[in-house]
C-alpha cells in the first residue's frame, strides 16, 4: 500500500523567531519564491509519475510560513498540488496549511480555501504581546482575532493553533490568562509545546550566555498539568502529549506519523517514508533547485531495519493517548509487542509509567510528563 498522506514544505518566512531551527529562510526576492515553487512541481511530478498513490487521505503544508507566498504564489502552487494529486484525493480529505496570523488577508485565504485547503494551523504561541516580541514573532494579539475573523469569513471552519509554554519570563498567571483567550476564540483544535532551546538558535545564543531566564522544571511541569486540565475543563479531549482536539477534529496528518505509517515528502529539507525506505532532502534552496532540475532532490535514503521499525512503533504510539495498539503490531510485526519488548514493559509496568487495557499499551497520567523517559527505555 502507497503512502495516503503527503507533507510539502515552504521554507520561506518574513523573519527568523529566536526558538527556530526549522529549515527556513528569511527572503524579500520573490524570484527566488517563484524559482522554489518551479522546483517544487518538478519533484512533485517525478515522485507521483514514479510512486503514485491509490488515494491520498492527508496533506500537510509546513514551513517556514506557508502563508509568506503571495496571492499569485499561493494559486499558482495549489494549483500544483491539485494537477498532481487531486485525482487520488478522497472525499474527506484533510487538507491542512500552516499560517501566520499578520499573512493572511481575505483574498489570499479565499484562494486557499477554493483551491482545496481546508483545516489552517495558526502559530500563535502566546496572547501576551510582549512575550510575542521576545519570541521575534511578527505579530500580535490583534492580528490574531483579524486572521481568524478572515478565515471565518471565507468558510474556514477547522481551525487549530499552536501555544506555547515554559518560556522566558512566562508566568503561571500569563499562561493561564494565554488559556482563556485561546478558548475564548472556539477554534477545534489545540497544539500547546513546552520551548525546546534548539542549537543554531538565537535562543540558544542567550541560553549559553545565561541571559535565557526561563521557568524552573517544577513550573513548566505545573503549566502543563494546568494545560491538560484546562483543556478538558473546555471540552478538549488530549489524544496526544501535545494534543488536544473538540470530538472528530483530531489531526488526521499527524497520526499519520504517530501511527508510524508511511507518507511522501516534498521540498527543501523535507523528510519521507516511502515502500520502508525513508529518505531526507536537499535543505539548502540553493542545493535543492539545482538537484530539482536534474533528478530527486534526495541527500539521504535508507531502508529501514525491522527492529528501528519496531522501535519507532513505540516510541510514536506512545505519544498517543490511546497508546499502541499490541494486535496492529503483532500484524505488522509478525510478533507480539512482548515478545520484543515485555521485560521493559513489565518493568513500566510496575513503575506504574505505562498501562495495558484493551488491547492498548499507554502511558499513565503518571507517565505522561515523563513521556521521553519512558520513549528512551525502547531504544535498543
Amino acid at each position: 500500500m502507497m503512502p495516503q498522506s503527503v507533507y510539502i514544505h515552504i521554507p520561506f518566512c518574513t523573519n527568523k523567531c529566536f526558538y527556530c531551527d526549522f529549515n527556513s529562510f528569511v527572503t524579500n526576492n520573490p524570484q527566488l519564491v517563484w524559482d522554489y515553487l518551479e522546483a517544487l512541481k518538478k519533484e512533485m511530478e517525478r515522485t507521483f509519475a514514479s510512486q503514485p498513490p491509490e488515494r491520498v487521505k492527508t496533506i500537510f503544508v509546513g514551513g517556514g510560513t506557508p502563508t509568506f507566498l503571495d496571492h499569485a504564489q499561493m494559486r499558482m502552487f495549489l494549483e500544483t498540488v491539485r494537477d498532481n494529486l487531486a485525482q487520488y484525493w478522497t472525499p474527506d480529505i484533510e487538507f491542512t496549511m500552516e499560517a501566520n496570523p499578520g499573512t493572511t488577508d481575505e483574498e489570499k485565504l479565499r484562494i486557499m480555501r477554493e483551491l482545496g485547503v481546508n483545516r489552517l494551523s495558526f502559530g500563535v504561541q502566546s496572547f501576551d504581546n510582549a512575550l510575542l516580541k521576545r519570541l521575534g514573532r511578527i505579530h500580535d494579539t490583534d492580528d490574531v482575532y483579524r486572521s481568524i475573523e478572515n478565515a471565518r469569513n471565507v468558510g474556514f471552519e477547522n481551525i487549530t493553533i499552536d501555544l506555547m509554554f515554559g518560556l522566558p519570563d512566562q508566568t503561571m498567571d500569563i499562561f493561564r490568562e494565554t488559556l482563556q483567550k485561546a478558548f475564548a476564540l472556539g477554534t477545534t483544535h489545540f497544539s500547546a509545546y513546552s520551548l525546546k532551546v534548539e542549537e543554531n538558535t538565537l535562543f540558544h545564543t542567550l541560553y549559553q550566555k545565561d541571559q535565557l531566564p526561563l521557568p524552573s522544571e517544577d513550573t513548566e511541569l505545573a503549566m502543563y498539568m494546568l494545560l491538560i486540565e484546562e483543556m478538558e475543563k473546555h471540552g478538549f479531549q488530549q489524544y496526544e502529549i501535545s494534543n488536544f482536539a473538540k470530538k472528530g477534529f483530531e489531526s488526521k496528518h499527524n497520526k499519520t506519523y504517530w501511527l508510524n505509517d508511511e507518507y511522501y515528502g516534498l521540498g527543501a529539507g523535507a523528510h519521507g517514508y516511502v515502500g520502508g525506505e525513508r529518505h531526507v532532502n536537499a535543505g539548502p534552496l540553493a542545493v535543492y533547485m539545482q538537484m530539482s532540475k536534474e533528478g530527486q532532490p534526495r541527500v539521504e535514503q535508507f531502508a529501514v531495519p525491522r527492529e528501528d521499525a519496531m522501535e519507532e512503533q513505540m516510541i510514536l504510539g506512545l505519544r498517543l493517548r490511546e497508546g499502541v495498539d499490541t494486535a496492529k503490531f503483532t500484524e505488522r510485526f509478525g510478533v507480539s509487542v512482548h515478545e520484543v519488548f515485555g521485560n521493559i514493559i513489565k518493568e513500566e509496568l510496575a513503575k506504574g509509567m505505562l498501562e495495558e487495557q484493551e488491547g492498548h499499551l499507554r502511558l499513565t497520567k503518571k507517565g505522561l510528563p515523563l513521556g521521553n523517559e519512558v520513549f528512551a527505555r525502547f531504544l535498543r
